[in-house]
């Protein structure tokens, strides 16, 4: 059903919208839009040191000057705490997680001598040293438990994956060494709570799933369905960060911003007004969605 619908556009406040993060939150909303759901907005400023004071609320203000509202008022995770903890509490107590001594160093020793390859999208992949114990270390993380065997998930975008957790990621951690709570976690907890049960971000995200649907599985929470949405891509060749020269979202002319967004995910440019557009794009993607389903 129609109503069935919870989508969410979650941004890290690490500084304005851009003309990449503004392709992923015109998708989720079009995409919610469409099926006559629910759409929400989750500020995902559990990475602190990240985070650039009074950037959430440009944010807000940004996606208002596009009259992508929501329908709800905005989660923060910085107030999640609690939620989190409650969540590792119970993935200790099901043996599905544990204390990790482990520094980064350690990990790229332990990886060379086992001979194995270090690094992966410029993660570690942890060889579980931990897994059985600290042999007297003080502990500095807590990471979840990865079984072998291929996690399979479907995208709405780019088709059947799979990936095997164990292999090309390790363990991964799920409350930092300093002490600051881990994306993996605090997505999948969210997204639980707020009933989210389609998820429409950005491809670069798409590496990120199948740990995501491990810790579903361990939490007892639904698989959302998910699809990633193309990149914009920087001079460089690379994803669009302020790290290559992203601009800050223009709002003064959102039609004008929007139709760039639009022509990224393969809708048809409108001359406006906003509204008008707004509608246009719904329609279309509605035509998307069919075609693609669940």
């Amino acid at each position: 059903m129609a109503s069935a619908y919870v989508g969410r556009f979650a941004p890290s406040p690490t500084g304005p919208l851009h003309a990449g993060s503004i392709v992923a939150a015109l998708a989720s909303w079009l995409d919610a839009r469409a099926r006559e759901g629910r759409w929400l907005v989750r500020i995902e400023d559990v990475d602190q040191p990240r985070c650039v004071a009074g950037a959430d609320r440009v944010i807000l203000q940004q996606l208002a000057d596009c009259a992508l509202v929501p329908d709800e008022p905005p989660l923060w995770q910085s107030a999640r705490s609690a939620a989190y903890a409650c969540a590792l509490e119970r993935l200790v107590a099901g043996a599905m997680a544990y204390p990790c001594a482990c520094s980064r160093k350690d990990i790229e020793q332990a990886l060379a001598a086992l001979g194995r390859p270090r690094v992966r999208h410029g993660e570690l992949v942890y060889p579980g040293t931990c897994r059985h114990g600290l042999q007297g270390r003080t502990p500095r993380a807590w990471r979840f438990h990865v079984r072998p065997g291929l996690v399979p998930w479907r995208d709405r975008r780019l088709g059947p994956q799979a990936q095997d957790v164990q292999v090309e990621v390790g363990d991964f951690v799920l409350r930092r060494a300093d002490g600051l709570w881990a994306y993996q976690l605090a997505v999948v907890v969210d997204d639980g709570e707020q009933g989210i049960t389609h998820v429409v971000r950005g491809e670069d995200l798409a590496d990120n799933t199948a740990r995501q649907i491990l810790l579903q599985r361990a939490l007892g929470l639904p698989t959302p369905s998910y699809l990633h949405t193309p990149l914009v891509l920087g001079p460089d060749g690379e994803k669009l960060s302020k790290r290559n020269g992203a601009r800050a979202l223009d709002t003064g002319d959102p039609v004008r911003s929007l139709n760039e967004a639009a022509r990224q995910l393969g809708l048809t440019s409108h001359p406006g007004p906003l509204s008008d557009a707004l509608v246009a794009w719904q329609r279309q993607w509605g035509d998307f969605y069919n075609r693609a389903g669940d």
